[in-house]
């Protein structure tokens, strides 16, 4: 997308000023997504910040993920590698180009930052809601190889090459439903192909900002939609908290439920895996990065959507539509409603990476390990520092 008609129309003026590339990667659990997504729709951010946005699609699934080759990461990167050679005929400059990214997405560009492939083709980046406890390890990768060819009735990866598409997918569908951890099935490996073995290190001397923002009630996406939600009692509850927390799980509860008073069973669950799956990755992130003084920022999104009276809270993927500007986007009305007060959300949340990719900057304070730094967007957005530190200690504890 570009301003005059989010196609491109200045292929050979030389006079033409070149603008700031925002360089979107869609999230879905690298496992399914489109860069067509009605939500992720450009016009409404190059309209407002007169940037080129660029959208992309990548390998999924065993396509993009089988074993330790990370070939939707480096369709990734040949995506960026394009966007350098090219992006000029599209009023877009190769020398100032914005990475972000959301979930999946998310976890992909901070992946990228700690790629040495990306040298020369990122500028900055803004990671939303990022899963990292995705990425796996190559012993993980094998693990999962392994189960794949066993669902696709292969013995070897050359008899996987002979299935069809659809065989391919089929199996997929068969671990979906039988392999207990099957979030990790698909991700990208750390130390395979184009990726270090410590994606935080690698990315916390990079050298490239990073904005990381987290959602409050991220996991009650899926909690709520839960078949046994309405029915989860404390005991069901605490048999997550031992999962996470061993012999530390009674005193997680007891926080939590001090932190969060009148949460449902199903919502202390959704809360602990909140901060296991996304806060406290992003905690770890910036704390490192933070140590050795690369440009790192925080943000966390709290406005609740209202629909289904309130129960999904702040969920995970509700910022996206107010990341975009987009909410009048088709459906998006059914995930936030439709009161008035989400336009100045919008429009600051907006403005904050319409900034962040013209000048580097943004409005709030450097994440520093002495003041942690956190923008708190909701209705009224306020800048708060080290929220929740009851939290963050006990997850650094169990690193």
């Amino acid at each position: 997308w570009t301003k005059n008609d989010f196609i491109g129309e200045t292929a050979n003026n030389e006079k033409q000023k070149l603008r700031p590339v925002l360089f979107w990667i869609h999230g879905g659990a690298y496992t399914n997504g489109t860069a067509a997504t009605s939500w992720y729709n450009g016009a409404s951010l190059v309209t407002r910040g007169d940037v080129v946005l660029v959208s992309i699609n990548y390998r999924l699934g065993p396509f993009g993920f089988l074993g330790d080759n990370n070939l939707g990461t480096l369709d990734q990167v040949s995506a960026l590698r394009w966007v350098n050679r090219n992006i000029a005929s599209f009023g877009g400059d190769p020398n100032n180009v914005t990475i972000f990214g959301e979930s999946a997405g998310g976890s992909s560009v901070v992946a990228l930052t700690a790629s040495p492939l990306v040298a020369g083709l990122v500028t900055r980046a803004w990671a939303m809601s990022p899963s990292l406890r995705q990425l796996r390890t190559k012993k993980e990768a094998s693990i999962a190889l392994d189960q794949y060819l066993n669902f696709a009735s292969c013995k070897s990866l050359a008899e996987l090459r002979e299935l069809s598409v659809q065989q391919m997918i089929d199996a997929t569908a068969k671990m979906f439903v039988d392999v207990e951890n099957y979030i990790s099935t698909f991700t990208p490996t750390c130390g395979g192909a184009g990726l270090p073995e410590d994606i935080y290190t690698a990315s916390a001397n990079s050298g490239i900002p990073l904005v990381v923002g987290t959602n409050h009630d991220e996991n009650r996406l899926w909690t709520v939609l839960h078949p046994d939600s309405a029915t989860l009692d404390v005991e069901d509850a605490l048999v997550y908290y031992r999962d996470a927390f061993a012999d530390k799980s009674q005193a997680a509860w007891d926080l939590y439920s001090k932190l969060r008073k009148n949460h449902s069973p199903s919502q202390m669950v959704a809360a602990m895996q909140t901060d296991q799956n996304f806060r406290s990755p992003a905690w770890k992130l910036c704390e490192e990065r933070s140590e050795v003084n690369t440009p790192t920022w925080m943000y966390w999104f709290t406005w609740p959507t209202p629909i289904f009276d309130g129960a999904f809270g702040s969920c995970h993927a509700l910022d996206i539509p107010f990341v975009f500007h987009n909410l009048n986007a088709p459906r998006v009305e059914v995930f936030t409603g439709d009161d008035i007060s989400r336009e100045p959300i919008a429009d600051r949340i907006s403005g904050e990476l319409l900034s962040y990719a013209k000048t580097g900057a943004v409005s709030w304070p450097l994440y520093e390990k002495n003041i942690r730094a956190t923008l708190k967007i909701d209705i009224e957005t306020v800048l708060i520092t080290d929220p929740e530190p009851e939290f963050r200690t006990l997850w650094s504890s169990m690193v």
